[in-house]
């Protein structure tokens, strides 16, 4: 996959990033098991690794260019920061052990069931209204659940955004600040794991694909998927398109279920 094509996927990581907070994990790590397919085995965990630093770099970026009045909604999740970050170590710490099919068929189990979810239980297609009258301020996310959902996003390599969004929408948010929010709690997540990933030992078949590899990340797929992502999400952050709530939130189950699906034809 040349460089043209990477970036033109990273048009869609940017879009991505700010209308659903994926910060580019979903998208990424199908694009790059592709792109590295002359990995064979190891090109899920270098996939994952390298998902982790597109993530770090446009969730940041993201996150600079929103508004501080959405992130104040963050307020009082101080606790929850950490234990994403701990979290994150864990999970990938344990993608340099686990068995490439295992994470593999665990991203497609975990986004799969997590689509069949948010498509069956009440609260995020269809919210719960408040009586008349009545004003229900949003809750945070509880800080305990910081470290799981660190150490599987970490692991499958999904930024976090499918948990964080679903919960944060059942928390009360609408779609555009659930999504917006998912951007800082990505960055929580995806640091520890490129800093851990960088660490990492290559993998013999990237001297024998002559895949130039720093650790596991692939710099030469994060940097043409950045170079498509960053001037969407400048745009987009600047002039947001007015979605309605219940569009924007099914349109975010459709491409979940999208990637879900590519990721499993990618093992096919």
């Amino acid at each position: 996959m040349d460089v043209v094509m990477l970036m033109a996927i990273g048009l869609l990581t940017g879009a991505t990033t700010v209308l659903f907070g994926f910060g580019g994990g979903f998208v990424a790590v199908p694009v790059v098991v592709w792109a590295d397919a002359a990995l064979g085995t190891a090109a899920l965990p270098v996939a994952t690794a390298t998902s982790a630093l597109v993530m770090v770099v446009s969730a940041a970026f993201a996150t600079a260019v929103t508004p501080r009045s959405v992130l104040l909604a963050l307020r009082g999740s101080g606790a929850l920061l950490p234990l994403l970050a701990a979290g994150a170590c864990a999970g990938a710490y344990a993608t340099r052990f686990a068995p490439p099919a295992l994470a593999r068929w665990a991203f497609v189990a975990y986004t799969a069931l997590t689509a069949l979810d948010l498509l069956l239980r009440p609260g995020f297609l269809r919210t719960t209204r408040p009586d008349a009258g009545s004003v229900r301020a949003p809750r945070p996310l509880p800080a305990v659940a910081g470290a799981p959902i660190g150490a599987v996003a970490a692991f499958l390599g999904v930024g976090g955004s499918v948990m964080t969004v679903p919960a944060m929408r059942r928390a009360g948010h609408p779609m555009r600040v659930a999504t917006a929010l998912a951007n800082p709690l990505t960055l929580a997540v995806a640091l520890p794991a490129v800093a851990v990933s960088f660490a990492a030992s290559r993998p013999p078949a990237a001297t024998a694909s002559g895949t130039g590899l720093v650790g596991l990340v692939d710099p030469y797929a994060a940097g043409a998927l950045l170079l498509g992502a960053l001037p969407v999400i400048a745009v987009l952050r600047r002039r947001p398109p007015r979605i309605p709530d219940r569009v924007h939130a099914c349109a975010y189950l459709a491409l979940l279920a999208l990637v879900t699906l590519a990721m499993a034809l990618s093992g096919a």
